[in-house]
């Protein structure tokens, strides 16, 4: 797996991050994310200083991701990648199982 380095920006801070070519978008959004977060924090709040507001995006981050986890447990919100992998699965099922019935 090859890796490259990019350039971004967290709260007007460069960082240097390395990521296969395939996770570049994901990391990208991360990022985008994390830095919409810090700046919201930054505008709104008396918190001062990259560090506590680091941590403050990172409460409120790891907060958004627990009430999904618990949504997506209770049935009300759809784990739309975990669907999207059972469809692809079933499809290439289905495919080998045609196949088999057309070679015949």
């Amino acid at each position: 797996m090859t890796t490259k380095q990019i350039e971004v920006s967290i709260l007007e801070v460069p960082y240097r991050l390395a990521c296969s070519p395939e996770t570049e978008g994901a990391l990208l959004e991360a990022v985008a994310r994390v830095d919409a977060e810090m700046k919201k924090i930054r505008g709104n709040s008396n918190v001062r200083g990259t560090d506590r507001i680091a941590v403050m995006a990172a409460l409120s981050l790891a907060s958004e991701l627990l009430k999904l986890q618990s949504s997506v447990r209770h049935g009300e919100a759809f784990p739309a990648e975990e669907i999207r992998r059972t469809m692809q699965q079933m499809n290439e099922q289905l495919g080998t199982v045609i196949e088999q019935y057309s070679v015949q």
